[in-house]
């Protein structure tokens, strides 16, 4: 069986790619200000849904955008979200990428605590004098012990990217962070992934420096 391919340079694919969901899109109207993520979003997942499912909290963009500029960090929840962040652009303004899953004090903590490497991860950036973005694609513990730690006041986050998938505890935790007074970016339902929350960093920092 042939297969017949669009001729199209490898540097158009993307461009064409955001066309192609514009015009799917039609006349679906999204919060000003908002739409490099959705955009994104849909181009990472294929998935429409985003349109949707996606809440903004009032002035979320700028507040992120504001923080990146002045050097917030990220945290991640696993490190495939950590190894899709563009590191790089993110430097430029003076940020790192943490993800602390692997670290063997999280490992021993989550043991001794009998709670998931998730929420031991969370309590070690308590730790961290930074202004932190945290960006959980993978583990709703993660966001629960968010939740925990702002409402000790023990942690105060720049702004929270919440979009873990799957079917457990999933769209309670979401619903969590979006009842704090924290900015943030969540995909309501059962629907995320490390890629989702990579690519909202994405979208942000390319929205910093316009190039993409």
């Amino acid at each position: 069986m042939k297969v017949e391919l669009e001729n199209i340079r490898p540097e158009e694919i993307e461009r064409k790619s955001f066309e192609i969901i514009r015009s799917e899109l039609g006349d679906k109207k999204l919060i000003p200000g908002t739409e490099p993520v959705v955009m994104r979003c849909i181009h990472t997942s294929a998935d429409f849904e985003y349109a949707d499912s996606l809440c903004f909290s009032d002035g979320v963009i700028d507040k992120a955008l504001n923080a990146i500029k002045n050097g917030a960090c990220i945290v991640t929840d696993t490190q495939m979200a950590k190894a899709g962040i563009n590191k790089r652009a993110l430097a430029k303004f003076g940020g790192e990428v943490y993800c602390f899953m692997s670290d063997p004090d999280v490992a021993e903590t989550a043991k001794n605590n009998g709670t998931t490497r998730a929420q031991a991860s969370m309590d070690k950036a308590c730790s961290l004098d930074r202004k932190l973005i945290f960006a959980i694609g993978n583990a709703p513990t993660a966001l629960v012990r968010l939740y925990e730690l702002i409402s000790e006041d023990r942690i105060h986050p720049v702004m929270i990217i919440g979009v873990p998938v799957g079917f457990v505890n999933v769209t309670a935790s979401k619903e969590l962070i979006m009842e704090t007074a924290v900015p943030y970016i969540v995909a309501r339902g059962r629907k995320g992934g490390s890629n989702i929350a990579a690519c909202i960093v994405n979208a942000l920092l390319y929205m910093l420096d316009g190039s993409r």
